[in-house]
């Protein structure tokens, strides 16, 4: 089995992945699925089901357009997306540390937080204790939350907890009510805790695993442990663009009479901080984002292209592969030949794969814009802002989803499945690729600049 998967892992992932869209999309095409009075075309099925399973966009507003039987379907592709992403990521991990040579799988190891392929079971059993203990305890509180703050019945407000939890953690982004969570802008006891598990998802399953096992290690008084590069790289690279996106959106939006501008001071910063969050590729909304000024939509497209942390639910490009990127830049300019990060070298093959999963990000957001401004009249800003939320598999939208033609809708379904499995996939393609050619050619310097 595990010599099959190492064959051909990568296309294993992208098949299994488009067939249980597929599953999806045909139980979303049931009768029983659909709520009264309303009808589901094979494209918004197709449409909801690829987002759903990739945390992305939703064509149709969850709550009024799916029945109740709808909904749960809705809500178990997203719980199974986001576990079978976590999953990937950190099995692939495994294997690229089983086919690479000892030094470097001893660093893999040290990345994905594992020890070899016989850890397969403790990864995922890891997975889904890490997931379902998260998850109920966002529930157990949401549940509480809407039934004494918000008057909800018992059963509505387990439901509403359950459903809002499940989508949280897997950074999904699909909410129960038509205006997203606009109308618990001015509840810091849902949007924070909402916020705060979307970040937790987002991190990663080996970051979470790591920061565990430190919270152990502290509570028994062990041997202190020393964070990976990879945990420390990731905390932060994303508290940094955190601080910088509550600050952007803070900065443009105060003003704003349609989003920010009509909030007191306190709720103007609980809201920019909510959106920089979601813009993580989380999808939640408290304001509306059709209404955001071109400033605020360009930087939000910058945080949803660069996206969570590795092996998490979240999307883009990765914080990561970000912050090496930044590195490179800042060691060329200070003229090193080498990219140290945090007192560790960066090796050239990270540095390789870095660029080259950026690039084709670039390249599939830029195809998709240029798809999507052929087939719709609509401004260019809030095209590109669709290409990047589908990339990224962050669910936002200025609100032209629902009136983009069948083929932009198509692209915008072909840019959320290459947006959840593009980076993993490719990332673990390259390394596994990766082989050592015995020869050099003769060094020519092309000019640069």
């Amino acid at each position: 089995m595990w010599s099959r998967l190492a064959a051909q892992p990568t296309r294993a992932a992208v098949l299994a992945l488009a067939l249980f869209i597929v599953v999806g999309a045909a139980l979303l095409m049931l009768p029983a699925a659909t709520a009264p009075g309303r009808s589901t075309t094979v494209l918004t099925a197709l449409f909801t089901s690829t987002g759903a399973a990739s945390g992305a966009i939703a064509i149709v507003p969850t709550g009024s357009h799916w029945s109740v039987f709808g909904e749960v379907v809705v809500i178990a592709l997203i719980q199974v997306g986001g576990f079978g992403i976590m999953t990937l990521a950190s099995l692939l991990g495994l294997l690229v540390a089983g086919r690479l040579r000892l030094g470097a799988q001893l660093s893999t190891q040290a990345e994905t937080g594992t020890v070899g392929v016989a850890d397969i079971r403790r990864v995922l059993l890891g997975i889904a204790g890490t997931t379902l203990v998260i998850e109920f305890a966002l529930a157990a509180y949401l549940t509480t939350r809407f039934h004494f703050g918000h008057g909800e019945a018992p059963g509505e407000a387990v439901y509403h907890g359950v459903f809002y939890s499940i989508s949280a953690f897997n950074n999904a982004g699909f909410a129960l009510r038509d205006d997203n969570l606009i109308g618990y802008a001015h509840d810091g006891w849902i949007i924070v805790p909402i916020a705060a598990v979307c970040l937790l998802g987002a991190l990663g399953f080996p970051v979470l695993l790591e920061l565990f096992r430190v919270g152990q290690a502290g509570v028994r008084g062990g041997v202190r442990h020393r964070w990976s590069l990879h945990t420390r790289l990731t905390l932060a690279t994303y508290a940094a663009l955190l601080v910088v996106g509550t600050v952007m959106t803070c900065l443009l939006e105060w003003n704003n009479a349609g989003t920010l501008g009509p909030m007191t001071w306190g709720d103007k910063l609980l809201n920019g901080f909510f959106a920089a969050a979601s813009a993580r590729t989380a999808g939640f909304n408290t304001v509306d984002t059709g209404a955001m000024h071109p400033a605020t939509l360009l930087g939000i497209c910058v945080l949803m292209f660069i996206g969570g942390g590795s092996a998490g639910t979240a999307g883009g490009i990765k914080v990561t592969t970000f912050a090496v990127l930044g590195a490179a830049i800042l060691a060329e300019i200070r003229g090193r030949t080498a990219v140290d990060v945090m007192g560790r070298r960066i090796p050239e093959s990270a540095l390789r794969q870095a660029l080259t999963v950026a690039l084709l990000g670039v390249a599939l957001v830029m195809s998709g814009t240029l798809v999507l401004l052929t087939t719709t009249a609509e401004p260019p800003e809030a095209v590109l802002f669709e290409s990047v939320s589908a990339f990224g598999t962050v669910g936002l939208s200025t609100g032209i989803t629902g009136d983009l033609s069948a083929a932009g809708q198509l692209t915008v379904i072909v840019l959320m499945f290459a947006g959840r499995l593009g980076p993993i996939t490719l990332a673990s393609a390259l390394a596994l690729r990766a082989r050592d050619r015995r020869y050099t050619l003769p060094e020519e310097r092309p000019v640069i600049g």
